[in-house]
């Protein structure tokens, strides 16, 4: 496990790269509250085949599950009934993002800190990197430091939620280097999606998912669900349809 010195320091490292939190969100909960509202009912399609799904990646063939029992599996289900395709054993702790690209998985093993690049077939780790902007999740009662939860893989690069920081990082993933950072719409950012030029986050706090300028992270809009529908964690968009996860209660759902 790592020691406090050794993230204390490569927290240090982090910050003094230029890639340090930002010291506000990216909109005020007035600003939040007048964004316009896209109409989504939410639809309880399948249950997760692992106990606690916390991120999702779409596929051509199937739906990618990253579930958050460690050392944490990876399912690929259909669509059309949550069944599973494949299944992997890989070696992430406590992981809450997932995404494709280059050929492989990239997962955020949140209490390691690192964001793993991982064999999609087997489920080996090829190789690491550590988060920028980990740190003291700013909700709950935290006994440990936090690290990435959303990823999404656009134009050959990550972009990786940061709840402790704030930020929303832009990493080139064979290095792990922060390109820039944007604003997160709140405390608790998670599941992320790419849509046409913009970027989705979900924000499980605030039960939403805002639209956001991925230049400077303003809010555009949102989907707002309410607190009787499963808790928003993992995200994901394939051919106009929002797929999200809830770690809590093992629901998959679309957003119709």
């Amino acid at each position: 496990m790592q020691s406090t010195n050794e993230f204390s320091r490569r927290h240090f490292l982090a910050t003094a790269s230029g890639v340090a939190a930002a010291c506000c969100w990216g909109a005020s909960v007035e600003e939040k509250e007048k964004l316009p509202v896209i109409p989504k009912r939410v639809e309880k399609a399948f249950r997760s085949p692992g106990k606690a799904p916390n991120d999702l990646q779409d596929a051509p063939d199937g739906l990618w599950i990253l579930d958050q029992i460690d050392p944490n599996k990876v399912f690929k289900v259909r669509y059309s009934d949550g069944s599973v395709i494949q299944e992997i054993q890989t070696e992430s702790i406590h992981g809450s993002g997932i995404t494709y690209g280059n050929g492989a998985l990239w997962i955020a093993s949140t209490w390691t800190l690192k964001t793993l690049k991982v064999d999609p077939k087997t489920g080996k780790t090829l190789a690491s990197f550590d988060e920028p902007g980990a740190g003291m999740p700013k909700f709950g009662k935290p006994t440990r430091p936090s690290g990435a939860h959303g990823l999404k893989w656009v134009d050959g690069k990550i972009w990786m939620a940061m709840p402790p920081s704030g930020q929303i990082y832009l990493i080139e993933p064979e290095t792990g280097a922060a390109v820039r950072s944007i604003p997160g719409p709140g405390i608790r950012t998670h599941g992320l999606a790419w849509d046409n030029g913009y970027l989705w986050c979900a924000e499980t706090i605030d039960c939403a998912i805002y639209k956001l300028n991925p230049e400077d992270g303003k809010p555009v809009a949102k989907i707002q669900l309410t607190k009787n529908d499963p808790e928003i964690h993992g995200l994901a968009l394939r051919d106009g349809v929002f797929w999200y996860s809830d770690a809590s209660s093992g629901w998959i759902c679309r957003l119709i």
